[in-house]
């Protein structure tokens, strides 16, 4: 897909408060964060001509165009597996543009999070369907079940610790912590809390898990050529990837030969593929952290360390802002800022091409947000403009 490098950029970010038992419908949440986007971008509703979401988007595309007064839509997709679908939407929305089939896309995931009935695995008649079947009879009913026994293999086959993974935590929960947006907005954490914190999923506790979160996030993507004259900086689609590997099961990929090699690995390779930068030219990432452990799984699948080397990776506040080689999740990510299936990560990717983060990194030319670990997945490379 190299031939939508820097073709198309972001040209506008929105979203809504983020809470808990918000009283407004999942509606009225996208067509908020729709509308604060476009107001973002200095473009008008008429001019959308393309929307991109995820399957799980409860929200139709007929509702979200007539209740924002969007124009005649030529162009809508929606891209599945949940967390995976994040930044696919971001990429679908950019090819969109790039080959003429919209020239205005908005992308966008909204939520009501604190619904149990929101949440697969809280439906007892859906239990035993379609994958499931071959897991949760034996005990993995929730998805932090399943990433708890990924996370065990981890640490047998690599010597992953828990300090490792309240390296993770304790970083982003430092980041919302500047983040006034942020659930855990000056609410610190410290070491001492996480280790003693109560089992969620053994080896995982309570900070190695996502918040619960009612809330909506949306872009707005034209072509390079109008992005550059509209009143916010571009942040540049300089690459776009999906992954799903060869014999995968979602979310514990029991059939692979190695469980630990997961849907970042296939989209790694494309994405860098497709792309002028390497790794090391990454100045920050935001990387989907529905538990911590996953973070891990995505330093090595996306090169930025070896095999087994990601626990150490993070030692010393390496993912940590503002001093860390790779500062990670610099809103406070989907375990202290916000969870809506990642797409808060998206936005805070292009604020550091912005230079408008709360936390912002000294120099973030390039930016690599991902999405979830563990299920088909897809990342996106954003840069600023060429000096």
């Amino acid at each position: 897909m190299s031939f939508i490098k820097d073709k198309t950029a972001v040209v506008g970010i929105g979203q809504t408060a983020f809470g808990k038992g918000l009283p407004a419908t999942e509606l009225s949440l996208a067509c908020q964060a729709i509308s604060a986007a476009l107001d973002d971008a200095g473009i008008a509703p008429s001019e959308v001509d393309g929307l991109s979401s995820y399957t799980m988007e409860l929200n139709r595309e007929v509702d979200v165009a007539r209740n924002v007064g969007l124009g005649d839509i030529t162009y809508f997709s929606q891209v599945g597996y949940g967390g995976g679908a994040g930044c696919g939407a971001v990429g679908h929305a950019a090819m969109a543009v790039a080959t003429g089939q919209c020239n205005v896309a908005v992308a966008w995931r909204a939520r009501k999070r604190a619904s149990k009935a929101s949440r697969p695995w809280a439906q007892a008649e859906a239990r035993l369907s379609d994958h499931w079947m071959w897991s949760r009879p034996f005990g993995l009913l929730r998805p932090v079940d399943e990433v708890a026994m990924l996370t065990r293999r981890y640490m047998h086959e690599y010597g992953g610790t828990r300090d490792h993974l309240a390296n993770v935590a304790l970083a982003f929960r430092k980041h919302a912590n500047q983040n006034p947006a942020a659930t855990m907005y000056e609410r610190p954490l410290t070491r001492d809390e996480y280790l003693n914190a109560r089992w969620i999923s053994e080896p995982l506790c309570l900070f190695d898990n996502c918040l619960e979160t009612d809330g909506a996030l949306a872009i707005v993507i034209t072509s390079a050529e109008r992005a550059r004259d509209c009143q916010q900086a571009p942040a540049f689609v300089h690459a776009f990837a999906q992954g799903l590997p060869a014999q995968h099961q979602t979310m514990i990929n029991y059939f692979n030969d190695d469980p630990l090699r997961g849907p970042a690995w296939a989209t790694a390779e494309k994405l860098w593929a497709n792309a002028d930068v390497t790794p090391g030219d990454v100045k920050v990432a935001q990387l989907y952290d529905a538990f911590s452990p996953l973070i891990l799984l995505s330093l090595e699948g996306y090169g930025f360390c070896e095999r087994g080397e990601a626990g150490p990776f993070t030692d010393n506040g390496n993912i940590e802002w503002p001093n860390g080689g790779l500062p990670v999740n610099t809103s406070g990510g989907g375990m202290s800022e916000a969870y809506v299936h990642g797409f808060n990560l998206v936005l805070e990717g292009v604020r550091q091409i912005r230079g408008t983060s709360p936390c912002q990194v000294e120099g973030a030319d390039v930016s690599l947000v991902t999405s979830g670990e563990g299920v088909p997945t897809s990342a996106v490379l954003f840069t600023k403009e060429p000096a």
